[in-house]
């Protein structure tokens, strides 16, 4: 199979932007499923959500028989805690964002009701002309808050925009995509992959490419918080999740390569599985990197946690400064995405 990945790369970076750009912190999942579904069923592929919000798209293989992928549409954000009595906003943490990162990002409150209002994450010691630890205070949920961009003094103001103690608070994924092909943005981490799962689906329709098996693409929104992939649909042969790749200390990955992951925080992946994608990379000059990742979970981990008797491994674009400001490259995801099709057309 020949594929000239730059003819997908303006392809790629469009679905990428209209992913990244929807708000979908854990659990809130009304926003980017639609878009999901609208990507998934102009690729050929049939769409269904679960109870719990997750996408399942499914592409008919030659065989009945199924395999399955996953990747999350959830990203890190924020709840508002609590209210102020001059009308800033407290806020707790959804997932695990690096907090210092967020000191003055702009952020966006969606209300219950549907109403949106956009402010900034701040210190409690915002200005180097007032306060002394300006620069050395320690950022965490405890002493930074939210201004609100409203006219507002008292907790009353603030409730009757509609803001109320959880509601969602999304903060900016900032994305570029340039010239020399580097992926900036906040939530690559794993919107990135998400749109490596369209991009496989368009894919296969352009080239009429038949997997050997039936897909079932999962796209979970509970990852960041432990057990995104925690339900899959029944009969699955094996599970491929792709996730990030890890870049740092002790780490090979670059954001040019595809990671495998050996083993995470909640330890090894299947053996044979690993080794079948090693041995697909390898033999077919896709550029990879085996990794062991020493703070990290995944789908796959927690379908695992969930019971579910079935072989997993997870792959992914090397990404740097994760829950950060993330970086990776074109080449990163052209390999990642080589490595799946290359996965799903193979026999097993």
């Amino acid at each position: 199979m020949k594929i000239d990945m730059n003819d997908y790369k303006a392809y790629y970076g469009e679905v990428f932007g209209k992913i990244v750009n929807i708000p979908s912190p854990s659990g809130y999942y009304v926003e980017i499923m639609p878009l999901i579904k609208k990507l998934a069923e102009e690729n050929g592929a049939s769409f269904e959500l679960t109870n719990k919000g997750c996408a399942i798209l499914t592409y008919k293989g030659k065989k009945d028989e199924v395999i399955g992928l996953s990747a999350h549409a959830d990203t890190l954000g924020a709840m508002v805690r609590g209210i102020h009595e001059n009308g800033k906003l407290t806020f707790t943490k959804v997932g695990g964002p690096i907090l210092p990162t967020l000191d003055g990002e702009y952020c966006t409150i969606i209300t219950r009701n549907g109403k949106k209002y956009t402010g900034t994450f701040l210190s409690s010691s915002p200005a180097a002309h007032v306060y002394k630890d300006a620069s050395s205070a320690e950022r965490t949920e405890d002493n930074m808050y939210i201004r609100l961009d409203e006219v507002v003094k008292t907790p009353d103001d603030v409730r009757k925009l509609g803001i109320e103690s959880g509601d969602y608070v999304a903060y900016e994924p900032k994305y570029v995509f340039t010239d020399s092909g580097f992926i900036k943005s906040r939530f690559i981490d794993d919107k990135a992959s998400v749109a490596c799962f369209i991009t496989v689906l368009k894919i296969l329709k352009d080239m009429a490419i038949t997997p050997e098996y039936t897909l079932k693409m999962m796209v979970t929104v509970y990852e960041e918080v432990g057990h995104g992939a925690s339900y899959v649909p029944s009969g699955l042969k094996y599970m491929l999740g792709v996730d990030m790749g890890c870049i740092g200390k002790d780490l090979n990955c670059t954001e040019h390569q595809v990671s495998i992951c050996a083993k995470d925080s909640h330890g090894p992946y299947d053996y044979a599985f690993t080794s079948k994608l090693i041995d697909l990379a390898k033999n077919n000059g896709i550029d990879y990197a085996v990794d062991i990742y020493p703070y990290y979970g995944s789908d796959v981990g927690a379908m695992w946690t969930a019971g579910h008797d079935v072989p997993g491994a997870l792959i992914g674009t090397g990404v740097h400064a994760s829950h950060g400001m993330e970086r990776t490259h074109f080449d990163g995801i052209a390999n990642t995405i080589k490595l799946i099709l290359l996965y799903i057309t193979q026999t097993k």
